[in-house]
């Protein structure tokens, strides 16, 4: 009758680009055990994968604003302004169903209160850009269709994330067999069956906000890239 019980602490990560290769290193958290006894032989080992993409959509938030003495006129004024900006937007090629209003506003303003120095009039749109290399293009479009137009930021976004993190997954279970058969080779046996795997610490990818500020720079125009990670525990028997 053989009893064995060992705890050997390795951890596998792998960082890949989209298409990237792969590249390993151990360090000193608790990813891999191995249980030897009368009833069953198994090791349990933990993946890691890590990808990153350049996002392929922008999100441009984006409006206009006007004060006049009176609310009808305030209103008015930005209505038009509005229409001047959204025509701009078309005429880059967005589709009109990538067009979103998610602001209409109207309100007074204060010298001292309560005397009205006059009204506030402000309409925002949020406008999808499926062509980011075109970014600059959208961005100095709008801002030409006058005065009264306001940047309120962007934003970058993977439009298939569900590729990114299938991606992932396989990658990270890749390495988890991988330790798995190093271990198995260690302790005198073959990998046999999955028995168990477990999915965890999984992070999709996240939209990366920048102010509307770095649009005065086209250079500062650029989506970066985005990362997903998923752990993965997997317990596989041993012969």
């Amino acid at each position: 009758m053989i009893k064995l019980s060992h705890t050997v602490a390795v951890t596998a990560l792998v960082t890949m680009g989209m298409f990237g290769g792969a590249a390993f290193a151990d360090s000193d958290s608790d990813a891999a055990r191995v249980i030897v006894n009368e009833r069953q032989a198994q090791v349990t080992v933990v993946g890691e994968a890590s990808l990153s993409s350049a996002p392929d959509v922008m999100r441009l938030n984006v409006g206009v604003e006007v004060r006049r003495p009176t609310a009808g006129q305030a209103f008015a004024d930005a209505r038009q302004a509005a229409a001047r900006l959204t025509k701009a937007l078309l005429d880059t090629g967005i589709d009109a169903k990538d067009l979103r209003t998610n602001e209409l506003s109207l309100g007074p303003e204060y010298d001292n209160y309560p005397k009205v120095a006059g009204y506030r009039a402000a309409q925002g749109v949020e406008a999808v850009v499926r062509d980011v290399e075109s970014a600059d293009r959208v961005i100095e479009a709008a801002v030409a269709a006058g005065e009264e137009v306001r940047l309120n930021g962007i934003s970058f976004e993977i439009s298939d994330g569900r590729r990114l993190l299938r991606a992932a997954r396989e990658a990270a279970f890749k390495d988890a067999r991988a330790r798995a058969e190093q271990y198995a080779r260690l302790s005198g046996r073959e990998l046999g069956q999955v028995v168990r795997i477990t999915e965890e610490n999984v992070t999709p990818p996240r939209p990366m906000a920048y102010g509307a500020g770095l649009a005065a720079d086209k250079a500062s125009i650029s989506p970066g890239q985005q990362a997903v990670s998923v752990n993965v525990q997997v317990v596989y028997a041993l012969r």
